[in-house]
């Protein structure tokens, strides 16, 4: 009986159809992550399954899902894309207040609802070295297993693990130096905090009393 990989191997148009149709998001939420930009994330989707299309040949039959293969891959067009690079480096510059990705904030440093808290936590990823920050965002954002993220990555399995290791504990101390950073740069702005009477209003009226600016709760 012939292996399900040997139809990819093979160029079965069906078969890529298949691939894309049950892994294009994972690649897809894996780059938006990864660079912080959507846009730029689609074309490493599209880069990613033209890479599989060109090395199907080199697809091996282990295991029975093609995900560790197809990650590999995905890793890689993100490493020599040197736009996503300089992309990356932008999203973690300008960060938001509000960053929709809770169990980023979760895995790293526990509880994390305070946007503040995750703003610093996704800059001190961008402070990691490549080696620990693939081994995190695959492990962590994306799922994989040690024994897929190792395929992915071409490495041994405890290497996985200990990068894993490393990474875990060095975003702990760098969150916490982004937080600290992030309160003294905003010091200032917490003074004086009550907004300036409106010319021709009563000091303690309702109106004055409005909030200077608009506050969200999540």
């Amino acid at each position: 009986m012939n292996h399900p990989h040997s139809r990819l191997r093979a160029g079965n148009p069906e078969a890529f159809r298949d691939l894309f149709r049950d892994h294009a998001s994972l690649v897809y939420r894996h780059a938006v992550r990864v660079t912080g930009d959507w846009a730029l994330a689609e074309d490493v989707v599209s880069l990613t399954f033209l890479e599989a299309w060109r090395l199907r040949g080199k697809l091996r039959d282990e295991g029975d899902s093609p995900r560790p293969w197809l990650m590999g891959i995905a890793v890689n067009v993100l490493r020599n894309t040197t736009r996503a690079a300089r992309r990356h480096a932008a999203a973690m510059a300008r960060t938001p207040a509000a960053d929709p990705v809770p169990d980023f904030a979760d895995e790293l440093v526990g509880r994390m609802a305070d946007s503040e808290r995750l703003a610093a936590a996704r800059k001190a990823l961008g402070r990691l070295r490549r080696s620990e920050r693939e081994v995190f965002t695959l492990c962590v954002w994306t799922g994989l297993g040690y024994a897929e993220a190792a395929a992915a990555l071409g490495v041994p399995v405890g290497t996985v693990r200990s990068r894993l290791s490393r990474a875990r504990t060095r975003l702990r101390k760098l969150a916490a130096e982004e937080l600290r950073a992030a309160k003294k740069n905003t010091e200032p702005l917490k003074k004086n905090t009550e907004p300036l009477p409106i010319p021709g209003q009563v000091p303690g009226s309702r109106s004055t009393a409005a909030r200077p600016h608009k506050e969200t709760h999540r």
